[in-house]
C-alpha cells in the first residue's frame, strides 16, 4: 500500500505544471472532447509507466542492495531539484488531429511527451525502490489522472488558481525526503 500511496502523491504533485499537463490543457482546448482525451491519457500513461516500472525493477536486479540504495537516494534528490524547474511545451510538442482522431492523437502525443519526463523517471526510481511494480504503476497512473483529468475538464479556469511554486515545492520536498531516507538507510549499512 505504501508503494501505491507514495507513487500517487509524488506523481500527482510533480505533474502539476509539467509539460504533459500543459499538453492536456492544449488537447482540451483544441479538441473540446474530454472523454477521448482522458482515455488517451489513461492508456498512454499505463503503457509508459508499465515500461518505466519494468526498467526500474530490472535495474534493481542488476545492482546490489547497497549500491541500489545510493543510486536511488541520489536519484530522488535529483528529482527534487528537477521538480523545481518549470516546464513548457515546445512548438514540436503541439499535436494536430490529422487522420488519427482525438483518442489516438492524444495517446500518441501523451506517450511521446512522457518519454524522459520527470514522472516517467520517477516511476523508474519508485519501481526500483519498492518491490511492488503493479502498485507503483497503479499509483503513478492514478497520480497522473488526478492531475490531468481536471486539466482536461476545467482547463484554464483552474490553471491560474493553482500556486505552482507551492505545489512544486511540496513535490520536491517529498522527493527529497525519499532521497534522504534512502541514503540514511544506505549509510547505516556502512556505519555513517
Amino acid at each position: 500500500m505504501d508503494a501505491f500511496l507514495v507513487s500517487t502523491g509524488i506523481v500527482a504533485l510533480a505533474e502539476i505544471g509539467d509539460k504533459t499537463q500543459l499538453l492536456a490543457f492544449l488537447l482540451a482546448a483544441r479538441f473540446r472532447r474530454p472523454v477521448p482525451i482522458v482515455l488517451g491519457i489513461f492508456v498512454a500513461t499505463i503503457a509508459n509507466h508499465a515500461f518505466a516500472a519494468a526498467v526500474g525493477a530490472w535495474i534493481s536486479t542488476l545492482l546490489g542492495p547497497n549500491v541500489m540504495r545510493w543510486v536511488l537516494g541520489v536519484s530522488f534528490l535529483a528529482m527534487a531539484a528537477w521538480t523545481m524547474v518549470p516546464d513548457k511545451l515546445d512548438g514540436d510538442d503541439q499535436p494536430g488531429i490529422g487522420r488519427y482522431g482525438v483518442f489516438l492523437t492524444t495517446l500518441i502525443a501523451f506517450f511521446l511527451a512522457e518519454m524522459g519526463d520527470k514522472t516517467q523517471i520517477a516511476t523508474v526510481a519508485l519501481a526500483a525502490r519498492y518491490d511492488a511494480m503493479l502498485a507503483v504503476v497503479a499509483g503513478t497512473t492514478f497520480g497522473m489522472m488526478l492531475a490531468n483529468v481536471p486539466a482536461v475538464y476545467f482547463g484554464e479556469r483552474i490553471a491560474n488558481k493553482v500556486p505552482l511554486r507551492l505545489v512544486h515545492g511540496i513535490a520536491a520536498a517529498m522527493f527529497a525526503v525519499l532521497g534522504i531516507a534512502t541514503l540514511l538507510g544506505a549509510g547505516a549499512r556502512f556505519g555513517f
